[in-house]
């Protein structure tokens, strides 16, 4: 017989969620993780009372009032807005695109300037139908902030020239035309205040959990040991790429201690030159304002993916898609497995999206 009624595979926040709401309920979990440490990607590590944020800057924001509130039911959030500062060669600018970036690009005092400017730099390039990511950023967004903003940036991201990647990688240019600095229009915003760890500690309380597990051999040498497997793995991985692998692009991340208060002044800035290689520098401390007589920042590096590394963002065009399509047929023949969560699903998930879905299948089955 089995031992346990859900394998969950995965210590990030879909398998976090899922498991508190399973063994709420009365079921027997055991959450297995391929890492020395639970929160996925969300991981925090405190150091000389700053909370580092392992992978990247993890910003919880959402509209969702329920999802909202149930992460506040196991640890507190700041009020922490996500201000971002783009930074061309010696140049600063604000982030989102708004009426501080405009203002500071052409000398514009109102939004009615702001948008005549914008679209005289469109009708002067005469861009029908954009045939690539560079005449898409232009068509929408004029020269002047795509060259300065949108292209060395972008081209880092995915290590490629814009006119060489598609246009749908960019829907839509966010253009505000407010002087607000606030990067996300969601109602609720923050983070933890004791870091995104601590909300993975409270979620598995009282749930059974092994680090450093390879789910592959672990299902080799316990085959059957739970009724489902809630698995939040790449899906192309738990057929062991008997298809070939999905693509990805990766992150690489180097973290720096300084002898000083305040490195850069605010918590994060992208680097849009193309000349530079990292795409933000992260300064840790800002995300809670932490006091500390030292600073830690964090370098991020775009980084080709391949098979060992860390999975970040899917390339979702139209090779990938049909090539994940095949492994979505042959996942639905898994009967007591269920794939979930951004890897499971070939997508990029937010935070609360994630947890959103993780509730919302918790209280189907």
């Amino acid at each position: 017989m089995a031992q346990y009624d859900y394998l969950i595979v995965g210590a990030g926040l879909f398998g976090c969620v899922f498991a508190h709401e399973a063994t709420k309920a009365g079921k027997k979990c055991l959450v297995i993780e391929r890492r020395a440490h639970i929160g996925g990607n969300a991981y925090t590590e405190r150091l000389e009372g700053i909370d580092i944020h392992r992978y990247g800057a993890h910003i919880f924001h959402t509209s969702d009032e329920r999802v909202w509130n149930y992460v506040n039911g196991f640890v507190r959030f700041n009020n922490f807005i996500n201000s971002p500062i783009a930074r061309y060669r010696d140049e600063l600018y604000n982030l989102p695109f708004n009426m501080n970036t405009f203002s500071k690009l052409w000398g514009v005092v109102t939004p009615k300037e702001a948008q005549a400017e914008i679209a005289r730099q469109i009708e002067e390039l005469h861009i029908d139908e954009p045939k690539n990511l560079e005449e898409q950023g232009l068509k929408l967004a004029g020269r002047d902030v795509f060259e300065k903003l949108i292209r060395g940036y972008t081209e880092k991201q995915w290590g490629k020239p814009c006119s060489e990647l598609p246009a749908f990688i960019i829907r839509r240019v966010p253009l505000r035309f407010t002087y607000d600095n606030n990067y996300f229009n969601d109602r609720y915003q923050g983070i933890p205040e004791e870091g995104y760890t601590r909300l993975a500690e409270k979620l598995l309380e009282g749930v059974e959990v092994r680090l450093s597990t390879d789910f592959l051999a672990f299902r080799r040498e316990h085959p059957g040991i739970a009724e489902k497997i809630v698995y939040t793995g790449a899906i192309d991985e738990y057929f062991e790429c008997c298809f070939g692998p999905l693509q990805y692009r990766s992150l690489r991340f180097e973290t720096e201690r300084l002898e000083e208060e305040n490195f850069q002044g605010n918590a994060v800035v992208n680097y849009t030159a193309r000349e530079v290689p990292y795409t933000r520098v992260i300064e840790h401390k800002h995300f809670t304002h932490a006091v500390s007589p030292v600073t830690y920042v964090t370098r991020e590096y775009p980084d080709p993916w391949s098979q060992g590394k860390e999975r970040y963002y899917p390339v979702n065009d139209a090779e990938n898609e049909a090539l994940y399509r095949k492994y979505k047929q042959k996942a639905e023949g898994e009967g007591n497995v269920l794939f979930c969560g951004r890897l499971g699903s070939y997508r990029y998930l937010d935070m609360d999206k994630t947890v959103k879905a993780a509730l919302d299948l918790a209280s189907t089955i």
